[in-house]
């Protein structure tokens, strides 16, 4: 295959700009897309040629797949990177790209669809000797079938979408009363979610742990896997703190499980980076719960311990090149944390915040990485996913990649909104997290609202920003020598850097 020349990246935020900048170091021109929302974003800015595709509603824009394929034409696009969400998993966008003669960077869309069906992926897997967690391996058709299995699987059992993610479409039943009406529940928001409102039972794994293998596969056949995450802080389903390697995993188990994720990668000829998501229990039996076909928010934990750059990967074996790696060569070097930095109010059951960043300043210093897409003075927009950046913190040792992690927290300022950093700093300083004893049940078992210390409120915390100015203004005044004015703000500026 020829050599990429200009990638289009359909995505927005950090991820845009992430694979924008690897794909710089390649020398390889970029394209962003935007909606009217975006108009001045970060990730429009540092691309080399930007097209707006639509009003800020996700659907009018980043999902109009007519009018991304219509940018490629326009400006002689050779690939099209899809990021993570919006149309990353999306096998008919994949086939419509491949079609209009666009390379596309990510695997075939027969994998993504075979994989973006959790029963087609159980079936897939399960020829492979992939453990698997009881329970039926159909859609639910019969009512009294499933209850029947159920009793058999023994409670409580789950209930999940076929088609879906991220906890919705899913429901834990306890009871064997409470099985039609979360059945009912489970497949309305299931059509409502993904439109299809196909459902199947599991047993339910009690206190789970969510661990997740990187695989990257190339289209010669060779798959390899770059270890572990430890995903299991989460809060409705969703990730907030994830960190590589886990503490829980012995080699032997590690080894167990990267190789079953190679067999889940093979069984739909993978090719591209991909993450396999295991749920593990607390004797460490692990059991395949999905692929996710794409790069993943956590990713860059995998590159801190590993050195592996998986948006490069991902560029060359669209290019039709082989792994640049082989097992034997990859090591666990080190351990990296990342927090997901979200505009949420923990005291408020995590709801979505927005407003005007009016303070923003990012930590710095050895062994902090910030993916963001956003600067002081811009707002967050209520059209798309909360997240403000990832902050991502890599030392010698587990103790103190969270040592920095609380340093990095501390450091991070931001004004205007409500965000996680607190509820963040607090799962790290608990002992829970800090002995490796825990599971996806902790904000359940071990967080209050009233846990976090009382936070200034955005108008208080921007007087305690503009008193603190006017001290330090009225202090290097009398330690400097009368200046003219416009050499004084000079100095001033300096001072602040």
């Amino acid at each position: 295959m020829p050599k990429i020349k200009k990638i289009l990246v359909a995505n927005r935020g950090e991820i845009a700009l992430r694979v924008m900048r690897s794909a710089r170091e390649l020398g390889i021109q970029t394209v962003a897309i935007f909606s009217e929302a975006d108009r001045n974003a970060l990730h429009v800015r540092y691309a080399d040629e930007a097209v707006c595709v639509g009003p800020p509603a996700s659907s009018e824009s980043y999902l109009r797949v007519d009018k991304i394929i219509e940018a490629c034409k326009n400006l002689k696009v050779d690939a099209i990177h899809p990021g993570y969400g919006f149309l990353s998993e999306n096998a008919d966008f994949a086939r419509e790209v491949t079609k209009a003669g666009i390379i596309f960077i990510g695997p075939s869309p027969e994998a993504i669809e075979v994989m973006g069906d959790k029963l087609a992926a159980k079936a897939a897997v399960q020829k492979n000797d992939v453990p698997l967690v009881p329970g039926l391996d159909k859609a639910i058709t019969d009512i009294d079938f499933a209850k029947k299995k159920a009793d058999e699987i023994g409670y409580p059992i789950l209930i999940k979408a076929s088609a879906g993610g991220g906890g919705k479409g899913m429901r834990i039943v306890e009871d064997p009363k409470d099985f039609e009406e979360q059945m009912d529940r489970a497949v309305s928001e299931a059509k409502s979610s993904f439109g299809d409102g196909s459902v199947f039972i599991e047993k339910f794994v009690s206190s789970p742990r969510h661990i997740e293998i990187q695989v990257v596969g190339d289209t010669h056949g060779n798959v390899v896997h770059l270890f572990e995450r430890e995903c299991s802080i989460q809060r409705r389903h969703q990730k907030v703190i994830e960190e590589a390697p886990s503490s829980v995993l012995t080699p032997e188990k590690r080894e167990k499980m990267g190789q079953a994720a190679i067999e889940v990668a093979k069984a739909c000829n993978y090719y591209g980076a991909g993450t396999v998501e295991f749920i593990v229990d607390d004797k460490l039996n692990f059991y395949f719960l999905e692929m996710n076909t794409r790069l993943q928010v956590e990713h860059p934990v995998t590159e801190q311990i590993t050195g592996v750059d998986l948006v490069k990967e991902q560029i060359r074996i669209a290019e039709g090149e082989k792994l640049s790696i082989n097992q034997d060569d990859l090591k666990i070097i080190g351990h990296s944390i990342e927090v997901r930095v979200y505009a949420e109010d923990p005291q408020n059951n995590f709801l979505p915040d927005i407003g005007n960043l009016k303070v923003y300043k990012r930590p710095q210093g050895t062994g902090i990485r910030v993916d963001d897409g956003f600067e002081q003075g811009m707002d967050i927009p209520i059209h798309y996913d909360p997240m403000i950046a990832k902050l991502v913190t890599y030392a010698d040792n587990r103790e103190e990649a969270i040592s920095r992690m609380i340093r990095a927290i501390d450091e991070y300022e931001i004004v205007g909104i409500e965000t996680t950093l607190g509820f963040c700093k607090f799962v790290l300083g608990h002992e829970a997290f800090t002995s490796g004893n825990f599971d996806t049940k902790f904000i359940e078992k071990h967080y209050k609202p009233e846990n976090l210390d009382q936070q200034l409120t955005a108008d208080e915390a921007e007087i305690a920003a503009a008193l603190t100015t006017k001290l330090w203004r009225e202090k290097d005044t009398k330690s400097q020598p009368a200046l003219e004015p416009h050499r004084k703000e000079s100095l001033w500026k300096k001072n602040r850097m």
